[in-house]
């Protein structure tokens, strides 16, 4: 899932050397933190949020086929996520 996520998201942008995607796995859910450039998250987002609610969609499709349950988050290049 993360390299189709990856190329949508490649696609989709002016930088794409600077997306990646880091995958946290649990027992019955996966974790996908999206990072991308700050000038990047509005095409990522769209319109109204339809960008990525399409993108978060055909993952949750292709996840419910598996019987896992996947979450999209999207960070700005240079941030983390302190726990």
């Amino acid at each position: 899932m993360k390299e189709f996520v990856e190329y949508i998201i490649k696609n989709l942008v002016d930088n794409p050397e600077d997306v990646q995607i880091n995958e946290i796995t649990g027992k019955h859910t996966l974790i996908m933190e999206l990072s991308v450039r700050k000038e990047d998250i509005g095409k990522v987002i769209g319109k109204k949020g339809k960008t990525i609610g399409a993108i978060r969609t055909l993952l949750m499709s292709v996840a419910s086929r598996n019987g896992i349950r996947v979450s999209l988050e999207i960070l700005e290049v240079g941030t983390s996520v302190e726990a």
